[in-house]
């Protein structure tokens, strides 16, 4: 689903708290959720900033756009004993956030990107621009070819005109709508084993963002230790399988996906 940026900013603005957005799978190529009214953006820079499946990180942009000094938030009004008393609101002011966030919780994490690895996350922005319009076009493609496939329930994809926030879609992300899509295979949780074992080019992958396309069947791997009823609350259905559509060439993607749910033997 594609979220309401004005409805939860005006939300947020009325209770005094940060809106804080995850934008992992739109990437800032896609979305820019801080001229949405958004306060503070996370990505797991993991997934399409690295986009070949080579590190792990992630990153946190602080607008410098939300009041901390409002009543609610007293760590950043009051003195912090580690840092010599210091105020970060009366300090940093804007910036009381974010640097707080880099001497204090990184501090006390302890992480620390190694340079070779920001040199790979630094590389891969370098083509995100190219690789997210490639990815949104295969997804799309894709979607449409899974809505009208004979063996397929239901689709769903930002972008068809099916999917709930179709509208609000349309109104956000101008550039496409990503990569990541679910559909629902008829038969069940076995076919849906069998059509991932029919694959061909699409690998069964937890990981999502990559250039190559993956595939996952969460009832059967990561939700796969839950009770029915359990995975329903998350969310699972026994037909669903979830697809992080790559940049290869969109034909291959249709031909493999196709013969895979064309050779599923329990029908």
């Amino acid at each position: 689903n594609v979220l309401d940026f004005e409805k939860f900013s005006k939300i947020a603005k009325k209770i005094n708290v940060p809106f804080i957005v995850d934008n992992t799978i739109a990437t800032p190529y896609l979305c820019n959720p801080l001229k949405l009214g958004a306060n503070i953006v996370v990505h797991s820079a993991t997934k399409y900033i690295d986009g070949h499946a080579t590190t792990v990180g992630g990153i946190i942009i602080d607008g410098g756009n939300f009041n901390w000094n409002n009543g609610k938030f007293k760590e950043f009004t009051e003195a912090d004993p580690s840092y010599h008393g210091i105020n970060y609101v009366e300090t940093f002011n804007d910036g009381a956030y974010i640097v707080k966030a880099r001497v204090q919780l990184l501090r006390d994490l302890g992480v620390c990107v190694s340079p070779f690895n920001a040199f790979l996350f630094s590389l891969g922005l370098e083509t995100l621009h190219l690789r997210m319009e490639r990815h949104s076009e295969n997804a799309l493609k894709l979607a449409k070819f899974l809505e009208s496939h004979e063996n397929v329930n239901w689709v769903s994809y930002p972008l068809l005109q099916s999917h709930p926030t179709y509208h609000t879609a349309k109104k956000y992300l101008k550039n496409g709508a990503s990569g990541i899509l679910t559909f629902g295979v008829k038969g069940g949780i076995e076919a849906g084993k069998e059509f991932i074992r029919n694959l061909k080019l699409a690998a069964l992958v937890v990981h999502l963002g990559d250039a190559r396309t993956s595939v996952l069947h969460p009832a059967s791997t990561t939700h796969g230790q839950l009770t029915k009823e359990e995975q329903l609350a998350a969310g699972v259905t026994e037909d669903l399988i979830r697809v992080s559509v790559g940049i290869e060439d969109i034909e291959d993607i249709i031909k493999d996906f196709d013969q895979a749910l064309k050779n599923i033997e329990i029908y």
